[in-house]
């Protein structure tokens, strides 16, 4: 049965896909409705090296949400994230050409700002609005009707690489959907773990997941700065594997159950079962030696973490503090080791704003595709969710409309 007002979130990770159905409540609350997962082994590092495993995951997925939800669905929301992908601030100036800021003004300057060199492989995937300014006045965030003689636009140009971005539409589209759009993965995160409040103060997001790990940071209410590290939970169970002389998923079990991120939280006399490799005795060893060993992979996530922060610029501007959240942040000892090394107020990040199946979604896996819901939400209901944004939706509606033109500059 299909209905009406239903937006669905895709999240293809590194290690499973998840599908989220969200319904649009005449009170612009966004209900969850439909849950999905499946275990994939077609993406590594966030990017696609296999096809035909991701299709039949994503199938998988959207079955089972569209089973929870007793609703059939023809579109979704994408996530896309990977070593590929690159954020620039940029900025254009244009003339008012009737003296009082209009739409066209605004089309122009977007123009302007996103009119930079690019390699022929890459792809715009987000032009997002920072501020604007007319003649020298900054800080405006809707310069609609306001006069003036010249008007600036800050921007954040996200950008992709082409092939990584036509194999996830390829996947999707084999698999009978169809693409509203392809959303940076730490931005949809973003939407469905950091409050307003935190985005004007200053916060950074740090979402750590299998494969990669994807940093955002916002000052005064928009996107600064965007990047993303090959390092994620994948890297921990390698480690494990190695250092335990374990299985890879044995490795991943023991990951999940007794994992601590903090070695000075585990005592010393804990002990763990530890299976061997090629039918050997099980072992038992101290889950201090195994926390030990995930603490260093964690550290040296949040160090790289923390010179990405450094090198934007805007640590200093962090008010908020961080917010980690992906699969790998639910492990012990996570906050308490980012905290030590990024040296600012860090919390973990949990789906916010929702109502419905929460206690199915209430968890940092499910941030990215609750977030690609609350995305899809606002675009097709600009302002309903957040009227501060409003104006930012419209304007990134009209860049979809004619953001294929742009390419000719590139």
């Amino acid at each position: 049965m299909v209905r009406e007002n239903l937006v669905v979130g895709l999240d293809i990770g590194t290690t499973k896909i998840c599908a989220i159905i969200g319904e649009l409540k005449g009170d612009d609350q966004v209900e969850i409705i439909g849950v999905g997962t499946c275990p994939c082994e077609g993406l590594k590092k966030g990017v696609i090296v296999g096809i035909e495993s991701t299709v039949e995951a994503v199938r998988n997925a959207i079955q089972e949400a569209e089973l929870v939800a007793g609703a059939e669905v023809s579109s979704v929301y994408v996530g896309i994230a990977g070593s590929h992908i690159n954020g620039v601030n940029s900025h254009g100036v244009v003339a008012i050409k009737n003296k009082e800021v209009r739409r066209t003004d605004i089309e122009r300057v977007l123009d302007a700002a996103k009119a930079m060199p690019m390699p022929m492989d890459r792809e715009v995937i987000h032009v997002l609005p920072q501020e604007f300014l007319v003649d020298d006045q900054g800080g405006i965030k809707e310069p609609m009707g306001i006069s003036g003689i010249r008007l600036e636009g800050k921007v954040h140009i996200v950008t992709g690489s082409i092939t990584s971005a036509n194999n996830i539409r390829k996947c999707v589209q084999k698999a009978d959907l169809e693409v509203e759009n392809l959303v940076l993965e730490p931005l949809a995160s973003s939407e469905a773990t950091i409050t307003m409040d935190e985005k004007e103060l200053g916060v950074a997001l740090a979402d750590v997941g299998g494969g990669t790990s994807d940093i955002l940071v916002f000052t005064q209410g928009s996107v600064k700065h965007t990047s993303v590290l090959a390092l994620g939970g994948n890297n921990i169970t390698r480690d494990i594997a190695i250092g335990l002389r374990t299985p890879i998923s044995e490795a991943e079990r023991i990951k999940k159950r007794y994992g601590c991120a903090y070695a000075s939280m585990i005592a010393e006399d804990e002990m763990i079962e530890v299976p061997s490799i090629g039918g050997r005795d099980s072992r038992r060893l101290s889950r201090k030696v195994l926390s030990e060993i995930v603490e260093s992979r964690a550290e040296e996530i949040f160090r790289r973490v923390d010179f990405e922060i450094k090198n934007s610029g805007y640590k200093d501007l962090l008010a908020s503090g961080v917010v980690i959240t992906g699969g790998s942040s639910i492990m012990e000892g996570m906050t308490e080791i980012a905290e030590e090394i990024l040296e600012l107020p860090v919390r973990r990040g949990l789906p916010l704003g929702i109502k419905g199946l929460i206690d199915m979604v209430n968890s940092p896996l499910y941030a990215t595709a609750v977030g690609l819901v609350l995305y899809g939400m606002k675009r097709e209901a600009p302002g309903s969710l957040n009227s501060n944004h409003g104006f930012f939706q419209g304007v990134q509606k009209v860049i979809k409309g004619f953001g294929k033109g742009f390419g000719k500059f590139f």
